[in-house]
């Protein structure tokens, strides 16, 4: 046991001494050469390929998987270097999807982007839970209708036994395939609650108009709206949440229904 002991210690030793000489050796000291950038990329692939990420010729040690991804690395200027440029690629096809110079003067560096259909779009920033309040930022694709008009997303209560949705709040003029400004609105009960004189059961459902219009988008597409089951995504009403939805089309028959893609 001693012998095991004292040949343990002697090769930590030896290898701390050829770190100090490393470190003294005015050629090899690539640690302490240049200024170290902590690159920091964020965002949603929906692709089918992972990404690879290359800051010059520095390959990340992980690709950007397929779904959201939160990767963090360092890159250390080489003397002399004050820019370098990060490349970002389909790793089994080589297709270049996103190019950025990156500078030492501008310090640690933070990417977010969405690859979706083959095109690079800003990632929105989610906004902080609030007390007492839902936040929602929504990306509606109508892969099914093919609906190009922009549209208005209503979230509101629906009322089972007089059959009434109460608009709660609407964002207006959403384009498809692109992020809506986010939406807030209160916290609300869902438990059985008088309506008119009489109790009813309540539901937190979110519509989808032709923009300026109480219309369902629907309308000559040759789809129908279900009252309770045609819904966009959303969280719990009665907790306070922030998130983040992409959802596109389904269909139930001839029913429109909607597929949430993400969630965050």
């Amino acid at each position: 046991m001693k012998n095991i002991t004292n040949t343990i210690h002697i090769l930590l030793t030896f290898t701390f001494l050829m770190l100090v000489a490393a470190c003294n050796k005015g050629e090899d000291d690539f640690l302490y050469k240049g200024d170290m950038l902590p690159v920091t990329i964020k965002g949603y692939n929906g692709g089918t390929e992972a990404l690879e990420v290359k800051i010059d010729t520095f390959k990340f040690n992980f690709d950007l998987p397929t779904g959201s991804f939160n990767l963090s690395e360092a890159y250390i200027f080489p003397d002399g270097r004050n820019s370098v440029k990060i490349s970002i690629k389909e790793k089994g096809t080589g297709k270049l999807v996103l190019e950025k110079e990156l500078n030492k003067s501008e310090g640690a560096a933070t990417i977010r982007f969405m690859y979706m259909d083959g095109k690079v779009g800003d990632m929105p920033e989610i906004p902080a839970v609030e007390a007492d309040k839902i936040k929602i930022t929504y990306m509606f694709k109508p892969t099914v209708t093919g609906y190009t008009e922009p549209v208005d997303i209503v979230l509101g209560k629906y009322y089972f036994t007089p059959k009434v949705f109460e608009e709660i709040t609407r964002i207006k003029n959403v384009k498809p395939n692109e992020f809506a400004d986010p939406v807030t609105l209160s916290t609300f009960s869902t438990a059985s609650q008088p309506y008119n004189g009489q109790n009813t059961s309540v539901l937190f459902l979110v519509y989808i108009y032709k923009a300026g219009t109480n219309e369902f988008y629907t309308e000559g597409t040759g789809y129908t709206w279900h009252v309770t089951s045609s819904t966009a995504p959303k969280p719990a009403a009665s907790v306070a949440s922030s998130k983040l939805y992409i959802f596109s089309e389904s269909t139930v028959g001839n029913s429109i229904r909607f597929t949430k893609n993400l969630e965050l």
